[in-house]
């Protein structure tokens, strides 16, 4: 496909006008009629549905987190998966590990003003704010202070962050923590321009009012629609950032999606722009046209541990031990998947019995786990009980869904319901508790086994869900954030692991791989381990 000039953008979008109906856009858009010049290049792409937030620190998504990526940067950037410097242009840290001291480099926001050391710790600490509920402020508990200020028991002047000058940041850490430069590469820890949050709360919610410091604008946002980003003229790097425009299409439908892929009408599919539809991946096998790459990450299905049935331990056991894994994959999911039977994958170093901790399809033991749950909660027999599994609308969920539902009932004897809805309306169902049995799927925001466990650490976490915590394991954790001997860190880290894998609150489906296609033309374009996708680096022939 040849890469088109905005004009003839205007085609494609009016060729899809009824699929983007259909998916909730907006009929009026602003017009993309007008040439962006000679020797201009355009990408076109498209996620999956409206971003949950495109706020920083409130965005807890990968859809949000695709716009994020390139519409801000943090003190650093990952690049295959490792960290360089980026909105920092240096630093340096303390003999015992602790202070790290960032020099801002010469950058602008969107808007033309200055970014500052202000700027960060700002954002930060808007973050750790109890106040704000940022789902991930979490991810901020490597800084000295930053908990007892998030869980109300200490202030915002004893969080060790601080704008000694504009372009001068020290922050101190409660304990030497070997991945920060990889943390302050994630969207919780990008900056916020103070005077524009300052003057409008709401400052995120719409294209007009957004700022941001990334090597992309947000230059057009219909909700529901499309996005449309413009390279930054006031990024410090613009001189070698590639691609001009971004138009990102909003499309919900798997095979939608395929089809507008093998059409021309988009450059790349795959996570986070997009999903290969289960039904064509043998087909692009065959024709050489699927790329597999790794990715830190895990399939699961969590359990709302304070609904009646669920908080039934022997019941979460019995459901995760009935699950037959290889034939989901071999059958329904595909895409090289493995059978997750931990909640580490096994790629993190350190971690990847090959055993695991339960055997795959083990319907026989998962009987004997339902007969006990079913005694304590006072039924008859497995015809008594009913679970409801929930997922965000998409083909391949509902497919896997239905692959489970017919494993439980009939292996076990269960009645199962289906429920589906759009994106924004499941987090919001799993954020309240407002379910039994909820999907999702987590790819590591740093490479460490610890960003898989941590979200597990108290009840009240804003990535955990299932209402479920352990003193025990949170104590683990605690523990291994401040053991500096990797062996016995990683060894913390197993115990942990075993204990939620005792207790069950998730059970974990497969872990993941990327799969993706690609316009020959597309340059540069490859998720990392991570299933990052940082444009700034993209170009097109």
């Amino acid at each position: 496909m040849k890469h088109k000039k905005k004009v003839a953008l205007t085609a494609t979008a009016l060729s899809l006008s009824a699929i983007l109906a259909a998916c909730g856009a907006e009929e009026e858009k602003k017009s993309t009629t007008s040439s962006t010049g000679d020797g201009e290049k355009e990408l076109n792409l498209l996620i999956t549905s409206e971003p949950p937030s495109l706020h920083p620190q409130l965005a807890t998504d990968t859809t949000s987190g695709a716009i994020l990526e390139n519409t801000f940067e943090g003190l650093t950037t990952l690049k295959d998966g490792v960290p360089e410097l980026a909105a920092a242009e240096d630093y340096v840290v303390s003999e015992d590990l602790l202070t790290y001291t960032f020099t801002i480099r010469d950058a602008q926001w969107s808007n033309g003003e200055k970014v500052t050391a202000e700027d960060f710790a700002y954002a930060w600490l808007w973050a750790l704010n109890p106040e704000n509920a940022s789902e991930y402020s979490t991810i901020l508990y490597p800084i000295k202070g930053a908990e007892a200020y998030n869980n109300g028991t200490g202030t915002a002047e004893e969080v060790a962050v601080k704008a000694i000058d504009e372009k001068t940041l020290e922050v101190t850490l409660a304990a030497p923590t070997p991945y920060f430069l990889e943390l302050t590469a994630f969207k919780t820890f990008y900056p916020i321009h103070k005077a524009t949050a300052e003057a409008n709360p709401k400052w995120y919610t719409e294209a007009d009012s957004y700022v941001g410091n990334g090597a992309y604008t947000l230059s057009t946002w219909n909700h529901s629609g499309d996005i449309v980003l413009e390279k930054s003229e006031n990024y410090w790097d613009a001189e070698n950032v590639a691609i001009d425009t971004v138009n990102v299409a909003m499309v919900e439908s798997e095979t939608t999606q395929m089809t507008m892929f093998d059409a021309g009408e988009i450059d790349f599919l795959g996570a986070p722009y997009g999903t290969i539809s289960l039904d064509a991946i043998d087909r692009l096998k065959s024709e050489d046209k699927l790329n597999v790459t790794d990715l830190s990450g895990i399939y699961w299905y969590k359990f709302n541990t304070k609904d009646d049935v669920m908080q039934n331990e022997n019941i979460r056991k019995a459901l995760t031990l009935a699950i037959d894994r290889e034939s989901l994959i071999s059958n329904i999911v595909k895409g090289e998947k493995q059978p997750a039977l931990g909640i580490v994958p096994n790629s993190v170093a350190g971690f990847g019995d090959d055993e695991g901790y339960f055997q795959d399809a083990n319907i026989e033991e998962a009987k004997k786990y339902l007969d006990a749950g079913l005694k304590e909660l006072g039924l008859a027999s497995p015809a008594d009980l009913e679970v409801k599994v929930s997922y965000n609308t998409s083909e391949a969920h509902s497919s896997i869904a239905q692959f489970i539902q017919q494993g439980w009932t009939s292996n076990l004897g269960i009645s199962v319901k289906l429920d589906n809805a759009e994106w924004q309306v499941y987090l919001d169902k799993l954020n309240n508790a407002d379910y039994q049995i909820g999907r999702l799927g987590w790819s590591a925001d740093y490479n460490d086994a610890y960003s898989f466990l941590e979200m597990y650490n108290s009840a009240s976490n804003g990535n955990n869900q299932t209402g479920w915590s352990n003193e025990e394991y949170t104590n683990l954790l605690k523990a291994s954030t401040t053991e500096t001997d990797a062996a016995k860190r990683t060894e913390l880290l197993l115990q942990a692991e075993k204990i939620i894998m005792d207790d069950m609150p998730v059970a974990p489906i497969y872990y993941q791989t990327n799969l993706f296609i690609k316009n020959d033309e597309v340059e540069n374009m490859e998720p990392d381990a991570l299933g990052h996708v940082n444009l700034k680096f993209v170009d097109v022939k």
